[in-house]
């Protein structure tokens, strides 16, 4: 019996989808983040509620909402169609956009999370140095949030790669295009081709082992790192 086939074009669709995803998350979630943790503006609770969505909305509706904006008949359709770039839906682009939003609270927590345990005191000592609020930002929020910065770089890569309801509704299942290795297993189960299912389904427990296993022993360390 010959060993099942594992299509590389697919892995690499979805190697670069998440690359893509994590780096504009990163730019996005980071100042978005820094605003949510220093900001009293009582629009806070709804903005953090609608980054938080995806976390609990179901990833079909996301997607089917997604669809219908970025159509022909949406908003966001008639705008890029007006630009000259045609529509989002079924192309890599549209993926990347799905799974930015997708993967928004996987990005944009961890990142609050360790702003707001920085505390005032170290950027009141840098204001005491006379050092600018941008240069405090990057020289001292940026390092001591690094952690936090790292696990929202690693969940948001993982779970970019695992996608698989907003990617099938706004991608579909074009091989060379959109194909993901989510959509991949999904068409292998549908075709009784249980042996591929395994091979990816397998490589990618694997994968999210791995990753969980290494963010928990980073963040052990930090946590025990003495001071």
């Amino acid at each position: 019996m010959e060993p099942p086939s594992v299509d590389s074009t697919t892995i690499w669709i979805t190697l670069k989808l998440a690359f893509y995803t994590t780096v504009i998350l990163l730019l996005v979630a980071t100042p978005l983040a820094w605003w949510l943790a220093t900001t009293r503006n009582r629009l806070k609770p709804a903005l953090s509620a609608l980054v938080a969505m995806p976390l609990v909305l179901p990833p079909t509706v996301l997607g089917f909402y997604l669809l219908i904006l970025m159509g022909p008949q949406g908003a966001v359709g008639q705008i890029t169609q007006a630009l000259g770039l045609g529509l989002l839906p079924f192309t890599f682009p549209g993926l990347v956009v799905a799974s930015v939003i997708y993967s928004l609270p996987f990005a944009v927590q961890p990142i609050q999370g360790a702003f707001e345990q920085l505390g005032r005191r170290p950027l009141e000592a840098a204001a005491t140095l006379r050092a600018s609020p941008l240069d405090r930002f990057f020289t001292i929020v940026l390092p001591l949030a690094r952690p936090g910065i790292l696990s929202a770089t690693v969940l948001t890569f993982a779970h970019t790669v695992g996608e698989f309801g907003v990617v099938l509704m706004l991608g579909g299942n074009i091989s060379g295009e959109t194909r993901v290795l989510s959509v991949a297993i999904y068409d292998h189960v549908e075709t009784l081709e249980y042996q591929q299912a395994h091979l990816l389904s397998a490589g990618l427990i694997l994968f999210s082992f791995v990753v969980l296993l290494l963010l928990q022993r980073f963040n052990g360390k930090r946590r025990w790192q003495p001071l």
